[in-house]
């Protein structure tokens, strides 16, 4: 019998969280919810989540303090922030404390689930893929202890990074566009309509620890039209 896929909601708003238990519970999930932050981070460390979706706004502890706690201890556990904020300043906090992706309020629900589905396909895929991966002589990153050196420093990854640079580094020749990434590292649906720019931001995430200037790449590179190329010395 396959398990089923344990869901953790953490959102204040009554309506919103009722609605969201009945609607995952409906798709087959498991799910435990609370209205306060503080509770959540300590659910999220009693017991194991294939996800969790977190709200930014909530009582005794922001979902932006919340994410970053999570990623003190556990890097790899996927978290969707549900967020009435959206300007650029709240979405990029909240990717660069280690959220896989961010969904604007007010959302439909069969998009959430849909993008719920597609992170967990992308989490949960099996593939065989090489532990350690080197961009050149002085990029070296343990795909596995999501840790590496750049430049003679030690730099720590997401796992949502780390599969990031797996893509480009595997399509190192040409550039990759970002609904090509969203498609095979996000998992979405080619047909699935987002706007979103978790793409961009997780790219200026990595530039930050690849680069000796983020502002002007010389390994993650924007072709112009065309997408993100990442280049090694051999490129």
């Amino acid at each position: 019998m396959t398990r089923k896929r344990r869901l953790l909601i953490v959102e204040d708003e009554f309506a919103i969280r009722s609605g969201l238990i009945d609607v995952f519970v409906f798709h087959g999930y498991e799910v435990e919810a609370t209205d306060d932050g503080r509770d959540g981070l300590e659910q999220a460390k009693r017991g194991r989540f294939d996800l969790i979706l977190l709200d930014v706004m909530l009582p005794s502890m922001n979902g932006f303090d919340v994410c970053e706690a999570i990623r003190e201890y556990d890097r790899e556990q996927p978290i969707i922030m549900l967020t009435a904020k959206v300007t650029d300043e709240d979405i990029v906090n909240g990717l660069r404390l280690g959220a896989d992706d961010y969904v604007a309020k007010p959302f439909g629900v069969q998009e959430l689930v849909l993008r719920v589905e597609a992170v967990l396909r992308r989490t949960l895929k099996s593939e065989v893929t090489q532990r350690v991966l080197e961009l050149g002589t002085q990029v070296r990153i343990d795909c596995e202890a999501l840790e590496g050196e750049v430049d003679g420093k030690t730099e720590s990854f997401t796992r949502r990074e780390i599969d990031i640079l797996r893509y480009l580094a595997a399509h190192h020749d040409r550039p990759v566009p970002r609904e090509e990434l969203l498609t095979e590292v996000w998992g979405y649906a080619r047909d699935l309509d987002i706007e979103t720019r978790t793409v961009d931001i997780h790219i200026a995430k990595l530039r930050r620890k690849l680069e000796r200037q983020p502002k002007q790449p010389e390994r993650l590179v924007t072709v112009r039209t065309a997408g993100y190329r990442l280049l090694t010395d051999a490129d």
